[in-house]
């Protein structure tokens, strides 16, 4: 274990997650000397002001409670380790944040994060979300699993759960990003979840192993969600959802925003509905095809065109369906009546008639000719 290592450990204890300023101490110090400036208050004099006093008097007092290589004795036996900015396995999208990029990752899970991201989509919305959502978030998930794509969330109820149910289902990968330590199931309803996808793919934290979640790091995780993935598509989202931050992010990060429509008079629907109309980056998004399109490769991903069911009718040649359609929707007509309507001579209505009740399109009556019970639909 070098000391490198267990500096970027100690530091996921100190500060919260994404601190520019910490940032900018382990950029000019580097981390070991990042974390012996913060022991000593020694922070270099440009980077000083009141207000940072204060932080860094604030990481001191953490940074003395710290315990990296106890942290990195008990994440190493869940099945986890520390990433640290430059492994290999670590995703060079996450650099895209800059100065609140993460100072290390704890992960739990046999994945490998790198490549299990680099054709990933992040699908997030509400927690409290309907039926509809729930339904829709699944079936996404699935579907984009069964492309090879990762599914990335944040574990939490709703349409997080639903979108990591959904690809486990399909045995493809998922990955949930936690605002707490990857040994700390929560919400507790979802301890089962957790232990299948730390079985599969990945946990991913950047808290060490025992720390509880609290509302700021819920936000800020959704950064790495983001950064993590080539788009990000909200299912659900109120007006105050947790998922409009991701969506913020993603948009700031330049990669793929989507949103689903939902019905006009559902609350949980406000915040999707309110970035289609008024984010011009938001690209509306109702299957998982148009989602591959959207993130996937330019040319090559294309989602098909939606078409309605093909009926009998549409098999027909062009000149029988033309007589089919001069028919009356209701009671009878005669060939030469017929005949008028479609614009061809009688006798090749007579021969098409023919065909058209060998088909079971027509039948003859006392009136003439009529369309069957089957064939009396919306033309």
């Amino acid at each position: 274990m070098t000391d490198e290592r267990l500096a970027r450990a100690a530091l996921t204890a100190t500060a919260e997650p994404g601190d520019a300023l910490l940032n900018r101490v382990i950029d000019r110090l580097g981390p070991v000397g990042a974390v012996e400036a913060i022991r000593t208050g020694d922070i270099p004099g440009d980077l000083l002001s009141e207000r940072v006093v204060r932080r860094v008097e604030h990481w001191r007092i953490r940074s003395a409670a710290a315990d990296p290589g106890r942290d990195l004795e008990i994440c190493e036996r869940l099945g986890g380790r520390l990433l640290c900015p430059g492994d290999p396995e670590w995703p060079t999208t996450l650099d895209d944040l800059g100065g609140e990029r993460p100072y290390a990752l704890w992960l739990r899970g046999p994945g490998d994060l790198r490549n299990t991201c680099l054709r990933s989509v992040a699908m997030v919305g509400s927690r409290a979300a309907s039926s509809y959502g729930l339904r829709l978030a699944a079936g996404f998930a699935a579907d984009l699993a069964e492309r090879g794509w990762t599914v990335v969330s944040g574990g939490a109820l709703g349409i997080d759960a639903a979108a990591h149910r959904g690809a486990l289902a399909a045995d493809g990968p998922t990955i949930a990003v936690l605002a707490n330590g990857v040994d700390v199931p929560y919400p507790a309803s979802n301890d089962g979840l957790f232990a299948e996808i730390a079985r599969r793919t990945l946990l991913v934290s950047e808290s060490p192993p025992g720390v509880e979640p609290h509302r700021l790091r819920f936000l800020v995780r959704n950064r790495v969600i983001a950064a993590l993935c080539r788009g990000t598509v909200v299912v659900e989202a109120e007006a105050r959802s947790g998922a409009l931050s991701t969506a913020a992010w993603t948009r700031r990060l330049g990669r793929v925003l989507m949103a689903v429509p939902g019905p006009v008079d559902s609350r949980t629907s406000v915040g999707c509905h309110k970035l289609l109309r008024d984010d011009p980056s938001a690209t509306l998004v109702t299957r998982s095809e148009e989602i591959i399109e959207a993130v996937g490769r330019i040319g090559d991903d294309l989602a098909p065109v939606p078409s309605g069911p093909v009926l009998p009718r549409d098999r027909l040649e062009p000149t029988a369906r033309a007589v089919l359609e001069a028919l009356p929707a209701r009671g009878a007509a005669g060939p030469a009546q017929i005949a008028v309507k479609a614009g061809v001579d009688l006798a090749t209505v007579n021969g098409k008639l023919g065909l058209l009740a060998a088909g079971g399109f027509v039948e003859r009556c006392s009136g003439g000719w009529r369309l069957t019970k089957s064939a009396k639909q919306p033309k």
